[in-house]
């Protein structure tokens, strides 16, 4: 059968646990990236700014330990999620999908590198789509072997991190090597910093490539991480943990009360031994701190599911974090749309608001771009049936234009 043949999830055949996780990512992801909009994207990686003190630092340090590396951790595992209840569909309907599957992921390309190079170079969606097509290759793989490979290759990162720690205090001339490596990063941050907070457009699109070529580079751990989220995400779909989360209570009350505060210690523990990242030095001392940051953030991430679902089986829970779930409908046309809007605020070819914007009040822009993108996310839904975005990605993977308008859709449903 023609793989074309398979038709995108309608809205009553999805899975809204999933839709109010992504809403939950997607606020998430926003508080994380907002260091990165209002300065040099760079400077989001050096973990609690030595320079900030006050309320500031609070804020700062507060973001750091309970939401940097955690939210997209969150949003890899529910890639991985879809992965597998696509394949799981198409298998049901006895249909290949690999032929569709490989647009989908081309699709994800094409809308990333636009992303990435004209709207802002902190994009992960490069990352997810080069990525997505290896993840083919698990389409069969049972649950607990995804469970057990995702953990594996994600420790991989923290395991690479702590063995170049050790090669620190033992190869000659690393100090020397570091200082090259840190003036380097200097002068790309500066770079960043005149380019997107004085330059103009097509500044911007120029230092966008040259970031971009560093995100390439950074694929060697970062590609690990998001790739092992991808399949313990597989995982919780193949299992049916997300599906049928009451007939796991043990996983879900293991994640709740045991991995979650676990994270939370590792990551007192990171923050304790080096809360900051610095750009000219890579000690073991430093190792140590990231990798136990790592660690912390998928453990996090999985204890911020589990209570998500827990209050998703109570009324007030479902009540309240319902109106997450058009977010989560649209959230690559949001997650777009928070990089164009940011953008525009900030950057000098916007209104120039660049490094102006104090620390302590991002996180209420952040939570109020996040409150209208949930008040349009609605609104939206009730008239069309997927996001603009969505709608794109849907009409390049199926080769043909969706039936965008709900009124329409249903008509022909």
């Amino acid at each position: 059968m023609n793989p074309a043949q398979l038709e995108p999830v309608a809205p009553g055949e999805r899975i809204a646990t999933l839709d109010v996780l992504r809403g939950f990512a997607l606020g998430g992801i926003l508080l994380m990236n907002m260091e990165a909009f209002v300065g040099p994207v760079m400077g989001s990686y050096s973990g609690l700014d030595p320079a900030l003190a006050g309320v500031d630092r609070i804020a700062d340090g507060l973001v750091y330990f309970f939401v940097q590396g955690k939210f997209f951790t969150l949003f890899s595992l529910l890639f991985g999620m879809g992965f597998a209840m696509m394949a799981q569909r198409a298998d049901a309907s006895g249909r290949p999908f690999v032929g569709l599957y490989f647009r989908r992921g081309l699709a994800l390309l094409g809308i990333g590198l636009v992303h990435a190079l004209l709207v802002w170079s902190g994009d992960v969606l490069v990352t997810y789509a080069l990525l997505s097509f290896p993840l083919l290759a698990f389409h069969a793989t049972p649950a607990r072997v995804l469970a057990w490979l995702g953990a594996a290759c994600y420790l991989a990162a923290p395991a690479l991190l702590m063995g170049l720690g050790f090669l620190s205090l033992w190869v000659p001339g690393w100090d020397e090597f570091m200082a090259v490596q840190g003036q380097q990063m200097e002068a790309m941050l500066e770079a960043q910093r005149q380019a997107y907070g004085a330059g103009g457009y097509a500044t911007a699109v120029a230092q966008r490539m040259a970031d971009f070529g560093l995100m390439l580079s950074n694929l060697l751990v970062m590609g690990v991480l998001v790739f092992g989220m991808f399949l313990i995400g597989a995982a919780f779909m193949r299992s049916g943990a997300i599906q049928r989360p009451e007939l796991h209570p043990r996983l879900y009350r293991m994640l709740r009360e045991g991995v979650l505060p676990l994270g939370v210690l590792l990551m007192l523990a990171s923050f304790v031994i080096q809360p900051s990242v610095a750009l000219n030095s890579f000690t073991l001392r430093q190792a140590t701190a990231q990798s136990l940051g790592l660690v912390a953030g998928a453990l996090m991430c999985l204890g911020y599911v589990a209570w998500v679902m827990w209050l998703l089986a109570r009324p007030v829970g479902q009540r309240w974090l319902g109106w997450l779930a058009p977010a989560g409908r649209m959230a690559l046309t949001n997650y777009l749309v928070q990089s164009i809007v940011c953008t525009l605020v900030f950057y000098g070819y916007g209104l120039g608001f660049f490094e102006h914007l104090p620390r302590l009040w991002q996180i209420p822009f952040a939570l109020g771009l996040f409150a209208v993108q949930v008040l349009y996310s609605q609104w939206w839904l009730e008239r069309f049936r997927f996001g603009p975005a969505e709608w794109l990605w849907r009409s390049l993977t199926y080769l043909k234009p969706q039936p965008m308008r709900l009124a329409v859709a249903q008509a022909g449903s």
